[in-house]
C-alpha cells in the first residue's frame, strides 16, 4: 500500500513539473518522471503473485535501490548540477527520506517470500 501511494504522488508530482516547468530542469524534471515509472512498476508488481511478478518486483526495487544511491550521491557531491530536485535528490530527503527506505524495505520483503522454485516443491504422491 505504501507503493501505491507513493507511485501515485511521485507520479502526480513528476507530470506537473514536466508539464509546466520542465524548462526550468528538464534532467531532473525527466529523472523524476523515470523514478515515478519505476514506483508505478513496482507497485503494480508486488500486487501480483507468481515468479514473473517476484521477478519484475525484484528488478524494478533494484532500479530503485540504485537510482535513489546514486543520483541521492551525485546531489551531495554536486549539487550544482541539478537546478531543480528530483524523487531520488540527497537519498529522498525532500520526501522524508522514504525514498531511500522503501527499497530496503521493498528488497528485504522479497528476499523473505521468494517463490518457491519447481525442484524445491513438495513431489506429488499417487492416489492408492
Amino acid at each position: 500500500m505504501v507503493y501505491a501511494v507513493f507511485a501515485l504522488s511521485s507520479f502526480a508530482r513528476s507530470m506537473y513539473q514536466i508539464l509546466v516547468h520542465f524548462d526550468d530542469a528538464p534532467l531532473a524534471y525527466l529523472l523524476s518522471g523515470f523514478a515515478a515509472a519505476v514506483y508505478i512498476v513496482a507497485t503494480l508488481s508486488l500486487a501480483r503473485s507468481g515468479r514473473t511478478a517476484w521477478f519484475v518486483s525484484l528488478v524494478a526495487v533494484g532500479i530503485e535501490l540504485l537510482g535513489v544511491v546514486g543520483i541521492g550521491l551525485w546531489t551531495v557531491l554536486d549539487p550544482q548540477l541539478f537546478a531543480e530536485d528530483t524523487v531520488w535528490s540527497r537519498f529522498g530527503s525532500g520526501y522524508g527520506y522514504i525514498p531511500l527506505v522503501l527499497p530496503i524495505i521493498g528488497m528485504a520483503w522479497l528476499l523473505a517470500h521468494r517463490p518457491r522454485s519447481a525442484t524445491a516443491e513438495t513431489p506429488v504422491q499417487p492416489h492408492p
